[in-house]
């Protein structure tokens, strides 16, 4: 026996940097390592290589919350270079294009940028990682495959000039789920009439994880050496703070954590949408669960149910009782 004490799974969330020229992979692989936790840590949505910026990485149980933030609005700056496409749509590709572009005014990007504005249809790149024909798509190109993609719907909040310095375009984007900014990259260059590929990207934002509040791999090394990154994570519940909240009963909570749901208080759910979800806690203020409205049923039926023994800062400060 060492006589070192077993800690539990820790349950939180690293708000991580990731730096260019790693995969969101390797990034993972290296938290692994450095903090010994080998199982359930997973990061929440890729980033390319050549990409840079927020990456959270979840852990314990709070892996279970990966769907917000699948969900939630990424921010980013890009730059895109104009003239030259490439068959990756990013710096990495073979180029397998190159036009004059000298001739563009920051008028000419201004007008272009409308078009991608909202909702509107996007063909994935084929360097991608969905599946058709039971194959990734990257794999299909590396072996010189090309396949038709069906056009998906995806939504560009907000598209806003940065700069024109030719032929460089540099964009900040807020978007919904799906969105490939290589892709967009890619079609700004089509619509300008010269082609054009993603340069460099910077992920300034995901849900709420943002660029000034992450942490490098070398801060998260050197609190692993001093035994403190666990100080570093962020509460599981820190993802849906969006939700409202309230506290429950200890019957409450029992009925609970058998997965059977509790009488719904009207004071709660006065203004709530049918299936709303709401963040549960103890009455010692621990983060129980997600529940979901059954206005005609008078109920909260149990939607995700956690088990986690600290108190988290983002409890309610003495809500009503179930």
């Amino acid at each position: 026996m060492s006589g070192q004490p077993i800690l539990a799974q820790p349950n939180g969330f690293l708000n991580l940097y990731k730096p260019s020229g790693c995969t969101s992979m390797d990034l993972v692989r290296q938290v692994k390592r450095l903090t010994g936790q080998r199982k359930k840590v997973g990061h929440g949505g890729t980033l390319d290589p050549l990409a840079e910026g927020v990456l959270p990485i979840c852990f314990g149980q709070a892996t279970r919350l990966m769907e917000y933030l699948v969900e939630n609005t990424k921010g980013y700056r890009t730059t895109v270079h104009l003239g030259i496409s490439t068959d990756t749509y990013d710096a990495e590709g073979q180029v397998v294009d190159s036009q004059d572009s000298s001739g563009l005014t920051e008028g000419d990007i201004l007008r272009a940028l409308e078009q991608f504005r909202g909702t509107i249809l996007q063909v994935p790149p084929m360097y991608s990682a969905i599946k058709m024909q039971g194959r990734r798509l990257y794999d299909l190109a590396r072996s010189g495959v090309v396949v038709e993609r069906e056009p998906r719907k995806v939504r560009i909040e907000r598209l806003e000039l940065i700069r024109f310095d030719p032929p460089y375009v540099e964009l900040d984007v807020q978007c919904g789920r799906g969105v490939y900014l290589r892709s967009l990259a890619q079609d700004l260059g089509e619509a300008l009439g010269c082609g054009g590929h993603l340069k460099w990207l910077l992920r300034s934002l995901s849900g709420p994880f943002v660029l000034d509040q992450a942490i490098s791999i070398d801060t998260l090394r050197d609190a692993a050496t001093r035994g403190s990154w666990r100080e570093l994570l962020l509460p599981a519940d820190f993802l849906v703070r969006h939700l409202n909240s309230f506290t429950v009963s200890k019957a409450g909570e029992r009925l609970i954590h058998n997965g059977q749901p509790i009488k719904l208080n009207h004071d709660q759910a006065l203004s709530a949408g049918y299936l709303e979800s709401f963040r549960a806690y103890t009455t010692e203020g621990c983060f129980l669960a997600i529940l979901r409205l059954d206005r005609a049923g008078g109920r909260w039926l149990p939607y995700k149910v956690f088990n986690l023994s600290e108190p988290s800062p983002y409890s309610p400060d003495g809500g009503p009782t179930s």
